[in-house]
């Protein structure tokens, strides 16, 4: 059954088409990577997917819900029930320890729990850290925290934009890691990335170029 279903989508900017006619399916419990080079409609369409922009045309199918028609405050809603989202700058709150970061997202979606924002670090491996600053964290830790924070609120699409672009090799490979672990646990992963190795530990690559759908690769390289 598919999770997402985006159907003839194009987003127009005066005489720019950042996309143009793109149809996507994303079945649910599936990792899909999506890459292109600078341009190619990668971040416009992870904008739309995540309910933080709507097409100009199309349809966007977000668990049954036509994501397009709805509303700037309905789409607000849709976001935070159903999405978490992982950016590769962390945002994460300066001010606010490890479990902190992970507690405000469950304050926008219900109530805060630290047992459960504990439990949120420690599975991502980070809970020694967790009365730690943001400045106070690795890298690769700040991901990790940022991990948990996503999945707090047990969403049903994992968004992620770059999220190993600013780690190095050890890091990078911790939070595919992650990724395996979510996937065998029926997460719906789609990972937005330049780099063809993440690309890669994906089930399927979906390519942009010019704002279009030029190909799509089921990988063989793929681990369960």
């Amino acid at each position: 059954m598919s999770l997402l279903d985006i159907r003839n989508v194009s987003k127009i900017y005066g005489e720019l088409k950042a996309l143009d006619n793109v149809s996507i399916r994303v079945d649910q419990g599936e990792w899909v990577a999506i890459m292109g080079p600078s341009g190619s409609g990668k971040s416009t369409m992870m904008n739309i997917i995540g309910c933080m922009d709507k097409p100009t045309k199309g349809q966007v199918f977000l668990d049954g819900i036509d994501i397009a028609k709805e509303s700037s405050r309905r789409l607000t809603d849709i976001r935070r029930d159903k999405i978490g989202l992982i950016f590769q700058q962390f945002h994460m709150v300066n001010y606010l320890t490890a479990v902190e970061n992970v507690m405000v997202s469950q304050y926008y979606h219900s109530m805060p729990d630290e047992a459960e924002a504990l439990e949120a670090l420690e599975r991502v491996g980070v809970r020694e850290r967790a009365r730690h600053l943001p400045s106070q964290l690795s890298g690769g830790e700040q991901q990790r925290v940022c991990v948990a924070r996503a999945l707090i609120n047990h969403p049903e699409l994992i968004l992620a934009d770059e999220p190993t672009g600013n780690l190095d090799e050890t890091n990078e490979n911790i939070v595919l890691d992650l990724f395996r672990q979510l996937h065998r646990e029926g997460t719906t992963l789609i990972v937005v990335t330049h780099d063809p190795e993440v690309a890669e530990a994906a089930q399927r690559t979906i390519v942009l170029e010019h704002g279009r759908l030029v190909r799509e690769v089921v990988n063989e390289h793929f681990v369960e």
